[in-house]
Parts: C-alpha cells; structure tokens; sequence
C-alpha cells in the first residue's frame, strides 16, 4: 500500500536517490530545466537546488559513504556535488554521453564514456584526470545506458540498449562475460543490477521476463516471469534482504521459495 504520494508536476521526475539523511532524496526533472533538487520527504520541501547542467542528467548516483554524489548528463559533462553546497564540486568535459556510478568504497567513479571507454577516477583528484583507462569494442548497434559496481568491488556491469550487458573486471578492464538471449528490440534503456552477494546479474527484458545470470560461470541460471505488460525498465535487489522489486507501468516484488 502506498504511504504517500509527493508530487513534482512542475519540474517532473526522472532519476530518484535516496540520500543518507532520514527521508530525504535527491532527483532529477524531466520539465522546465534540468537541475538537480534536493528534496526532503517528510515534508515535502525542497532543502537545495543543484543547477549547471544544460540537457538531461542520465546518471545520478550517490556516494556509499558520504554527502557526495555525481551526475552525468547528455550536455556531455559529469559533475560532482557536495549535498550542503549548490555549487558543483567538481566538472568534467567529455566526449559523448556519459554513464557514471560510485565504487562501494566511495573513494573512485567510473565513468562510461560514448559506449566505449570506461574511466576510473580518484575522488581525492580526480582534477588530475583518470588513473585508470579501459577501451571496448564499439558497437553501433546500441548505447550504454548504465554503469554499476558489484558490492565487493571487483566487477563493473554495463548494460546497454541492444540485446546484451556486459560483465567486466573493476581492476583490468577486462571483458569476463557478455550476457544476452534476452529480447530488446526497440532500445529501451532496461536496468540491470547485481545480486547483493554480486554472484549473480539479472536484467528484464521488453517480454516483461528476467533473465539471471551466474557472473562467474557465465551460465544462465534462471528466466522468471512476473505477468509484467511491457519492458522491465527497474529492477533492484534489496541490499539487506533477500527480495527484489521489478518495474514496467506495474511493480512486482520478489521473495524466494524453497522448494521441498
């Protein structure tokens, strides 16, 4: 049952991250301009406005430990923000369409950069450029829509907008598995996260079904359906328990079964 409903008709809603204040989230608008508002839930006021980028922001994540967080936007930059500043932290020009996320340490980003490089950046100076590189096969057929670290830290999933994702490796780049066999035909941006224990990767596809996989074998493990009526486009894993929810129009929640 929903709680409450807060409304952002004005600005619109797009991305949404919680923050580690109680009740509190940043997000990004699809209306009227594209800055970042800091919002507090409890009473639904805006506690900071977070302007500078020009187009809209396709990546937003926060940082595991601390009150910073980055954006990524189709104005091809990455900022960095402090929560208690409005004032961007930290600017970085690129040269397509930026994906960006956090490690689980918060001390390094990664950015994704026009679907076919991979940066690492130090968080302590980042001004001084990436410390680490990773070049891929370009592939025209699609974009990278996202970018995500497994919780120990080792992995780096890219999911895309065509019909695979790919698994590789935090510390060498290396490519160590390409997921697909799951329908996408009409590039819709599908979210593909990690299990908690970061064994395993799941992504849904336009069918409405989940496909997993086992992230060291490679294997495919599982495809569950949730009766979804169109593509998966969220799909997180509780980071405590053991249940995900998947989203079309509709949202399912998932818990295990043990079979007898």
């Amino acid at each position: 049952r929903p709680k409450r409903t807060l409304y952002s008709k004005k600005y619109g809603v797009d991305l949404i991250r919680y923050t580690h204040a109680a009740n509190t989230v940043v997000y990004s608008c699809n209306k009227i301009d594209d800055t970042i508002r800091y919002l507090s839930l409890h009473d639904n006021k805006y506690i900071r406005y977070f302007p500078g980028h020009t187009k809209r922001v396709v990546a937003l994540s926060m940082s595991p430990v601390d009150d910073t967080f980055i954006s990524g936007s189709l104005d091809k930059t990455i900022r960095l923000w402090d929560l208690r500043s409005p004032n961007c932290q930290g600017l970085m020009h690129l040269q397509g369409k930026p994906v960006c996320s956090f490690d689980p340490e918060g001390l390094i980003f990664a950015a994704g950069v026009n679907s076919e490089m991979v940066k690492l950046y130090d968080l302590r100076s980042f001004d001084k450029g990436p410390f680490a590189t990773f070049k891929m096969q370009y592939d025209r057929t699609c974009e990278w829509t996202g970018l995500k670290f497994s919780n120990d830290g080792k992995l780096i999933l890219i999911s895309t907008n065509g019909g695979f994702i790919r698994l590789i490796d935090a510390f060498k780049g290396a490519i160590l598995h390409t997921f697909g066999g799951y329908n996408n035909s009409k590039a819709v941006t599908l979210e593909a996260s990690f299990t908690p224990d970061s064994q395993f990767i799941m992504i849904g596809s336009e069918d409405g079904k989940i496909h997993v996989w086992n992230g060291e074998s490679g294997m495919k493990v599982a495809v569950l359906d949730g009766k979804h009526t169109g593509p998966i486009t969220c799909l997180q894993f509780n980071p405590k328990f053991m249940t995900f929810a998947s989203a079309c129009s509709n949202m399912a929640f998932w818990l295990p079964t043990i079979d007898d």
